[in-house]
């Protein structure tokens, strides 16, 4: 095996492989043998070196860690294999191919600073993935790790335990321009949106893209907030005329989102791109049987049994969660009752400020709960043992989602529809806000940092020393176990659902807490730099995703509008105006609230099929390249008639 030593390596350091340190030596030069081997020979055609020991080397450093790069031509083969759209010369996004090469825009004498970074480690994360398994029955030196004709090698390993981890490796000198124009200066400007996606892919980029667009988009309900707040907010006829434009606002937004989603992935070509097939999850087990769509042995198991598991335990489970949920809220308001009854009986400054430590507490106690339930959510859905990525994240988005929601909004429904007391709902609500966004600066900022120091003595030296990964130049095996040693980026998950609970907050009860909007808009402003300070600064950086949108949270922001609607709607319908229009049918107001609101939700239905998904002008583009796609489909057709006419002949 080539080792690096303690100088470079030769070749460009893309994606770092990690083996657990008793891996048997016969194991380690298979995998590396499958890895260097030719594509036709079913090898990955990638370059790999064994990372030898850094400068302070210790004893318990793992051995087994190994550097993957590719050569130029590899990366274009691959980018054309993968179908990765690039701009062309006249301005369109195409797929590239390297017959075409010279074609397209950025491509420049070699084509060597064509692909991004990002690309080029998501390629070499594909070529890795794409190993798949001959005719061995199992991983030498392993036999009692099985392997599977045609399965994923990489994935085996992931699963068994043998590789422990695969993660893409920093640029230094390009990490350090994003995080200068990212969130090193203070400034009101837009996000470096291009080079965010350049550096760590499409799905964040389109993450903090919306963050930017909801971020931008509360500005109006702020700007509205503040003098509602100045001046007198308790008269109800602003509150009802506020609830008003809560409604077309949810709706709106999120309707231009879309329009403006398609535009950022039709600019990065992820908007056309084919959903590739979709392998089994490293977790899925069953009994071994064909893959009646691939004709591949893999594991099966039956779709009964796992709807069982779903329908007796996981809904059982999210039930009683919801139940007990339900219970700590009525042990707050009980809380809320004592706090309020001694304030009545003496009032006080004290006294005043009791009054708000139950709605303090309860704002705590819904964090941890929503802390551990996620950890329950994901051990229920791992145990459902879905087959597909798409399956698994589906399930876990809908159980998180069902009580957070709950969790988090059933006491502010109670106070405003069965307490229907306006001034504690006002209370509740702007503590509750408060509350969690203080707790999420904390868990999502602070503390990884803090936690990332306590569990690496080696960087903690470095940061005292001001020598960061940014502002030093490490030797690669330094900067490699460094990295390594970096808390594993998540994903976009807790940052959606931060999101979602956010906009849930301003589009259902803004209205009676003007000020709800103006503090999600600060909230933001920190998330911003808080996001972008973890992602270059204390988690590895992650593999590129080629989203094309934010995928199941429109859904799910969707969703939290039409309720907004719902909302909003009745908190009108209970204010004293309108109220003192029907003063003699409690009935007749129902109806109408009733009336209004399935009015309401069919605007907002008939507004999203007016508002296309997809501008025009791109509509055009897509439409074009189809047609071309076509038309070249056919004279290859034609040609290849021809020439077999004449080979007949």
């Amino acid at each position: 095996m080539l080792s690096t030593g303690g100088g470079a390596p030769t070749f460009a350091p893309r994606v770092v492989l990690e083996l657990a340190s008793d891996t048997k030596e016969e194991a380690i030069m298979w995998l590396l043998s499958r890895i260097r081997d030719r594509q036709h020979n079913g090898g990955a055609e990638l370059l790999v070196e064994q990372l030898g020991p850094g400068h302070d080397a210790q004893e318990k450093e793992n051995p087994n860690m190994f550097l993957v790069g590719a050569t130029l031509q590899r990366l274009l083969s691959g980018a054309e294999d993968l179908g990765l759209f690039k701009e062309f010369n006249d301005g369109s996004m195409r797929g590239f191919t390297c017959a075409n090469k010279h074609n397209f825009k950025d491509f420049q004498g070699d084509g060597d600073s064509f692909l991004s970074t990002a690309e080029c480690q998501y390629i070499i994360k594909h070529e890795l993935d794409s190993l798949r398994a001959k005719d061995e029955t199992h991983v030498p030196g392993h036999s009692q790790v099985k392997l599977y004709p045609g399965k994923s090698v990489i994935r085996r390993l992931l699963s068994k335990g043998i590789l422990i981890q695969v993660f893409p490796l920093h640029e230094n000198e390009e990490l350090k321009r994003l995080s200068f124009a990212w969130y090193k200066k203070v400034k009101l400007s837009f996000q470096p949106l291009e080079d965010i996606r350049h550096y760590y892919g499409e799905g964040q980029a389109l993450y903090f893209g919306f963050l930017e667009y909801f971020t931008f988009a509360l500005v109006p309900m702020a700007l509205i907030g503040v003098p509602y707040y100045l001046f007198d907010w308790e008269d109800y006829d602003k509150y009802v005329i506020f609830a008003a434009f809560n409604l077309v606002w949810c709706t709106v937004i999120l309707e231009l989102w879309k329009r403006c989603s398609s535009s950022l992935a039709y600019r990065w070509g992820t908007l056309s791109r084919k959903k590739a097939f979709e392998e089994p999850r490293p977790g899925f087990h069953g009994v071994l049987g064909y893959n009646p769509v691939t004709g591949r042995q893999e594991p099966l198991y039956p779709n009964t049994k796992r709807q069982l598991r779903v329908y007796l335990v996981s809904l059982p489970f999210v039930l009683l969660s919801l139940y007990l949920s339900l219970y700590i809220m009525m042990i707050y308001f009980l809380m809320e009752g004592w706090a309020l009854s001694i304030h009545d009986a003496e009032p006080t400054f004290w006294t005043g400020i009791l009054c708000f430590i139950p709605s303090v507490i309860y704002a705590v106690v819904i964090e941890i709960m929503n802390l551990i339930y996620r950890y329950a959510a994901e051990f229920l859905t791992e145990w459902e043992n879905h087959r597909l990525e798409s399956s698994y994240q589906n399930h876990l988005v809908l159980k998180v989602l069902v009580f957070n929601f709950f969790n988090c909004f059933a006491s502010l429904f109670y106070i405003a529809f069965v307490m229907q007391d306006m001034v504690l709902l006002r209370q509740s609500l702007a503590t509750l806000l408060i509350t969690s966004q203080i707790l999420n600066q904390f868990m999502e900022a602070f503390l990884p940092y803090w936690l990332q120091r306590r569990r690496n003595k080696k960087m903690v030296r470095k940061i005292h020393k001001g020598k960061t990964l940014e502002e030093r130049e490490l030797p690669v095996a330094d900067q490699v176990r460094l990295e390594a040693d970096m808390s594993t980026y998540l994903g976009t998950f807790d940052d959606y659902l931060e999101l979602f609970l956010l906009f849930g907050y301003v589009s259902l009860f803004s209205c009676v807490y003007p000020l709800a909007a103006v503090l999600v808009v600060l909230n933001n402003v920190t998330e911003v730099y808080s996001d972008a300070f973890k992602m270059c600064r204390v988690f590895k950086r992650p593999f590129s995703d080629p989203a094309a949108n934010i995928g199941v949270w429109q859904l799910a922001f969707e969703a939290m509008s039409v309720i907004a609607v719902v909302t909003n709607c009745s908190l009108i319908g209970m204010s004293p105006q309108v109220k003192a229009y029907f003063p003699d049918s409690d009935m007749q107001l129902i109806l109408w609230t009733v009336a209004i609101e399935h009015g309401l939700l069919a605007f907002k239905f008939i507004l999203s099929f007016l508002i296309p998904d997809v501008p025009k002008h791109i509509q055009i583009n897509l439409a074009r390249l189809e047609f071309e796609s076509l038309e070249a489909l056919k004279k290859k057709k034609m040609l290849e008639a021809s020439e077999l006419t004449k080979a007949t002949q």
